[in-house]
């Protein structure tokens, strides 16, 4: 398959590599410059994402945020300018359900189908190619990327119609941060009272309190490996998206909204770069108290 690749950062680079080793032909374009690794395994660098466009049948496109990815389809040379009928967007960034539904029908109205498919792994999943993708659309187009997406992720679910993957990943960010919170809550509650931190972690990952996050994150926070992963401000953005969908939907999320006033403060102490993870920074910030100290 010709499939364009839009995007080469921490998530993008690994992914757009399997796509590369599983055999199809990738057409690159990165906001820096397409990796060389990329190139040397095969993979063109392009001018433009409308010259993407114009050589790949399926354009994937893994950006930061809402406004990137607008710009990148109906931007001056965006993949808008580059479409035929017939070929597929797949937008595997994490942005606004609604913003997503709009892009769906401005693609469509090209004859074109639209994938939203975010991801949820971080850097670990990308590299080893064992994402959870999220996907909404039309069913026919899901059938036609579910190769692509299989050598990407190991969990691939087909959600509902457009938007519904993005509400989905937008459903995982609350989970996951409130998630990062309690660990952290829990394995301070514990140091602060005398207990060696990375024993409580390995105990309690035999019982009900385990999860992936205790595994991971929690030998982040004892470690004190706060290097991203996934960077605080992006999950910022993702919780931005929760509360201002709340809103629009009449929900009350109140531990979502003070999971987003913890990450807050790790950014007022200058952590914005700094993994998810770190959101314990602000709970032994505000306790003068640091973990396994």
């Amino acid at each position: 398959m010709n499939v364009g690749f839009i995007g080469l950062g921490i998530m993008g680079k690994p992914m757009a590599g399997h796509l590369i080793a599983g055999g199809h032909t990738l057409f690159l374009k990165s906001r820096r410059d397409v990796p060389g690794e990329l190139v040397s395994a095969g993979g063109t660098a392009c001018g433009s994402a409308k010259e993407v466009a114009e050589k790949s049948d399926v354009i994937i496109i893994m950006v930061p945020d809402t406004p990137d990815v607008e710009a990148v389809l109906f931007g001056e040379g965006g993949v808008a300018e580059g479409l035929s009928a017939g070929k597929i967007v797949v937008d595997m960034s994490s942005i606004s359900p609604i913003a997503s539904k709009a892009f769906a029908e401005k693609i469509g109205s090209q004859g074109c189908a639209y994938l939203d498919a975010p991801v949820s792994g971080g850097e670990v999943g990308a590299k080893n190619a064992s994402l959870t993708i999220m996907v909404g659309g039309e069913a026919s187009a899901f059938d036609k990327v579910k190769p692509l997406f299989d050598l990407m992720g190991k969990n691939v679910t087909h959600i509902g119609p457009s938007g519904t993957g993005q509400s989905a990943k937008v459903a995982n960010q609350i989970i996951v941060a409130l998630t990062i919170g309690a660990v952290a809550e829990g394995l301070l509650f514990a140091s602060k009272a005398g207990a060696d931190p990375a024993k409580v972690r390995q105990a309690l990952s035999g019982g009900l309190a385990t999860s992936r996050i205790l595994e991971l994150h929690g030998e982040r926070m004892i470690k004190r490996t706060f290097d991203p992963g996934f960077r605080i401000e992006l999950h910022q953005k993702d919780l931005n998206l929760a509360l201002e969908g709340a809103k629009s939907l009449g929900l009350a999320l109140p531990s979502t909204a003070i999971a987003q006033q913890l990450f807050s403060v790790c950014v007022a102490n200058g952590g914005k770069g700094w993994d998810h993870s770190a959101l314990v920074r602000a709970l032994e910030i505000m306790s003068n108290a640091e973990l396994g100290a």
